[in-house]
C-alpha cells in the first residue's frame, strides 16, 4: 500500500462547531452557594439548528450567557470551532428574547443593524451590502429609515434577527427570542428562521420553553433536566426538512415527538427524588 493509500483511508476527524464540555455554574449567594447548572455536555455540528427546552429555572439562560462568553462557568469548557471561548468570540451573535431593550430607540432600523459592523470596522461600502442583505431576508427593506418604536413588536424582533444576520456569525444563539410576540407573528418568525437558516448554512442554538416550537424548528431537541442542570435527552427530530405551519404540525410524528418531549420535561419538573419515590411505587403496585 503506497502512502497516498494511506492517507486516503484514514478518517478524518470533523471538530463540532460549538462544543459543551462539563459546563457548571454555582453562583455565590449570602449564605453559600447555588448550583445553577451542574453538568452540561453536548455538540453541534457545523450548520445545524438545535433547540434546547427545560423546566423553568433549569439555567436555559445562564448556559446561553456562558456559551456566549458573557459570563464566566464555574468548571468545564466551551469551544467554537476547535478553539475554547473566553470572552464574546466575533463569530458569534445572540438575539435576546427583550428585543425592546437591545434596540436603540434613537437610531433608525439601519443604524441598529448597522452599529455591530460600525464597531468591528467594517468598510462603509460592505457594511452597506450586508446591511441591505439583512434587512431584505428578513422583510424590512422597506422599513431603513424607521424607528424601533414606530414598529410592532415583531417587526422590531425582526430588526435584532437582522442586526445578528449583517454580522454573519458562525455560530447564532436565541434567548426565546418570540416569548413576548403574538401566536401569528411568533409563526411567521419562526419560518423566517428556518428560512435564515438554510439561506446562510448558519449554526443555531434556539432556547425556547414552546414545545411545539422546538419540535418544528429543530433537527434536535435537548431536553435539560430541573436545576442543578444536566443533559436529560438530546432527542433527534426525524420530521421533513420542508416544513410549514399548517401541514407539519399535522403529521402523527409531530404529535409523537411532541408528546414525547413535553413528557420529558414533565419527568424533569419532578425532579430525580420525587422521580425514585414515584417509580418506587408504580413498581410496589406491579
Amino acid at each position: 500500500m503506497t502512502v497516498s493509500d494511506t492517507t486516503v483511508n484514514r478518517p478524518v476527524k470533523t471538530v463540532p462547531m460549538l462544543s459543551v464540555r462539563g459546563l457548571q455554574k454555582i453562583y455565590k449567594v449570602p449564605g453559600g452557594e447555588v448550583e445553577a447548572v451542574r453538568d452540561l455536555t453536548f455538540d453541534l455540528a457545523e450548520g445545524e439548528l438545535v433547540c434546547l427546552v427545560g423546566p423553568s429555572g433549569s439555567g436555559k439562560t445562564t448556559l446561553l450567557k456562558c456559551i456566549s462568553g458573557l459570563m464566566e462557568q464555574t468548571s468545564g469548557t466551551v469551544e467554537l470551532a476547535g478553539s475554547k471561548v473566553t470572552g464574546p468570540p466575533k463569530s458569534m451573535a445572540v438575539v435576546f428574547q427583550e428585543y425592546g431593550r437591545s434596540l436603540f430607540p434613537w437610531m433608525t432600523v439601519r443604524g441598529n443593524v448597522e452599529l455591530p459592523l460600525k464597531n468591528q470596522k467594517v468598510p462603509k461600502a460592505e457594511r452597506t451590502a450586508l446591511v441591505d442583505a439583512a434587512l431584505k431576508s428578513v422583510g424590512l427593506d422597506h422599513v431603513p429609515k424607521s424607528y424601533p418604536w414606530q414598529l410592532s413588536g415583531g417587526m422590531q424582533q425582526r430588526v435584532a434577527i437582522a442586526r445578528a444576520v449583517a454580522y454573519r456569525p458562525q455560530v447564532l444563539l436565541m434567548d426565546e427570542p418570540f416569548a413576548a410576540v403574538d401566536a401569528q407573528t411568533r409563526a411567521d418568525l419562526e419560518d423566517l428562521i428556518r428560512t435564515i437558516w438554510k439561506q446562510l448554512g448558519v449554526t443555531i442554538l434556539f432556547v425556547t420553553h414552546d414545545i411545539d416550537e422546538s419540535v418544528y424548528l429543530g433537527e434536535r431537541v435537548i431536553v435539560l433536566s430541573s436545576s442543578p442542570t444536566v443533559v436529560q435527552e438530546d432527542l433527534k427530530i426525524d420530521l421533513p426538512a420542508e416544513r410549514d405551519q399548517l401541514n407539519t404540525r399535522a403529521l402523527p410524528r409531530f404529535m409523537e415527538l411532541r408528546s414525547h418531549v413535553y413528557a420529558e420535561i414533565q419527568r424533569a419538573k419532578l425532579g430525580p427524588v420525587t422521580e425514585q419515590i414515584t417509580a418506587q411505587r408504580k413498581a410496589a403496585r406491579k
